[in-house]
């Protein structure tokens, strides 16, 4: 009875030690990072080298797979659907998180079905306006603006994006009247905006950045809630409307349940690749700064976004 005892003791014993050593071990296989937009965009190009830093430093392949569709939700369902094992990463944005679930259905619990692990990039918007505009900044363009109402049409990449967002929040803190252009993307949006067929563009920093020193368009803002080192003369809508600041980040977070070891190891690093001198050069050309936040303060972002995304999709009319 007793050597049965010692035995069964024994077995419970060697599984819980095989399963932590099994859980140590972690990677021993390729790891399959999910990207939910197409291949060659800013999202890609990050997820892409934090898979190659990850991949280095954990000695096992981290591949990236392309899941676009329904504005990234079909790829983040996937990753929220997936066994929680460390071996389906989701390289996510804003979007998926804060703006999908106030304007279209989506198949995923945002708050709930995911594990934050860092953010790897965080990207933020610039103000550019055409220079037929008269006005060479943020308080004079607002007072331009009130002037002629329903005169300036502003560019998005798109109804929900985040630059269509940031825009409709500005126009409703500043009282303006304008009229929104949708494009299929970013690049049509500056086309015009350079062209003069739109008088302005709330886009992507990586889009307005080599533009800051054009003859075509100012840049006269930053919806961050404080100045940017890459335009340190050019001011922060929250310096008249306190509280402006929509953040657009990526990075990555696994499926709910996804042990604490694994998104601890994934967070350091990917936050330590970013940091690197060759990373974060590369993340600055793109007009985008390194990542700071690991798990917890990632999943502080999302919460806190939330609310501020709400707001900005009230302001742009957009019926879910």
């Amino acid at each position: 009875m007793r050597r049965r005892l010692f035995l069964t003791l024994a077995s419970v014993v060697a599984i819980g030690l095989g399963a932590r050593a099994a859980r140590a071990a972690w990677p021993d296989h390729p790891v399959t990072v999910i990207v939910p937009y197409a291949a060659g965009g800013n999202t890609d190009i990050m997820a892409r080298l934090a898979s190659d830093e990850l991949q280095k430093a954990l000695g096992q392949p981290f591949i990236v797979e392309n899941r676009p569709g329904a504005g990234g939700a079909l790829g983040a369902q996937y990753v929220a659907r997936a066994a929680p094992d460390g071996y389906t990463l989701l390289f996510g944005t804003t979007a998926q998180l804060s703006i999908l679930p106030h304007i279209q259905k989506i198949n995923y619990k945002p708050l709930t079905d995911f594990e934050p692990i860092c953010v790897f990039g965080q990207s933020f918007s610039i103000l550019g306006v055409n220079r037929s505009v008269p006005a060479t900044d943020l308080a004079g363009f607002i007072a331009y603006a009130r002037a002629n109402p329903g005169k300036i049409n502003y560019a998005s990449g798109g109804v929900g994006t985040v630059g269509h967002l940031v825009a409709a929040l500005f126009a409703a803190r500043a009282g303006l009247t304008m009229a929104h252009v949708p494009y299929k993307g970013g690049s049509q949006s500056m086309t015009d905006l350079l062209g003069g067929q739109v008088q302005m563009y709330f886009g992507n920093s990586s889009e307005l950045l080599p533009y800051k020193d054009s003859d075509r368009i100012r840049l006269i803002a930053v919806g961050t809630p404080g100045r940017v080192a890459q335009l340190p003369d050019v001011p922060a809508v929250a310096e008249l409307y306190p509280g402006f600041s929509l953040p657009a980040w990526n990075g990555f977070l696994a499926p709910a349940g996804t042990p604490r070891e694994i998104v601890d190891q994934v967070a350091k690093v990917a936050l330590a690749g970013a940091a690197s001198a060759d990373v974060s050069r590369k993340l600055h050309d793109l007009g985008i700064d390194p990542g700071v936040a690991g798990p917890d303060a990632l999943a502080s972002v999302i919460k806190g976004e939330q609310a501020l995304y709400q707001d900005a999709v009230k302001a742009a009319g957009i019926e879910p």
